[in-house]
């Protein structure tokens, strides 16, 4: 599988984990010195991102399609940017992405990741 593949398997994982929610995916993809920024320009650490994926009583987001998704492939790194709409209870939205995927140790994961409105 090429790190196109590779990194398209990966995003998917993510969006399961936003519609389980399943924190154990968020855990696992997100370095631990990630550096997230939100779409109102706040920093989130990778700890509060695995809270807010935490499992309760009804599921955060009941419909999650990504689109426009682009990879760049630049050998131990990849960019991806994106869009996702979001359906929920809470809240209903799109929001457009990019996260910076880097290989260490064997693995992927994100170590840079943005997000805005729309």
């Amino acid at each position: 599988m090429g790190t196109k593949e590779e990194i398209l398997s990966l995003e998917e994982r993510f969006r399961q984990g936003e519609l389980g929610p399943d924190s154990a995916i968020f855990e696992e993809l997100l370095a631990d010195d990630v550096v997230l920024t939100s779409q109102d320009g706040q920093v989130i650490t990778k700890a509060k991102v695995i809270e807010a994926h935490r499992p309760g009583k009804a599921p955060k987001f009941t419909r999650v399609d990504m689109s426009e998704m682009v990879v760049r492939d630049y050998g131990q790194a990849a960019v991806v940017t994106c869009k996702g709409y979001y359906e929920g209870p809470h809240w209903t939205g799109t929001l457009r992405f990019v996260r910076v995927w880097l290989q260490r140790d064997g693995r992927w994961c994100v170590i840079a990741a943005w997000v805005t409105s729309g």
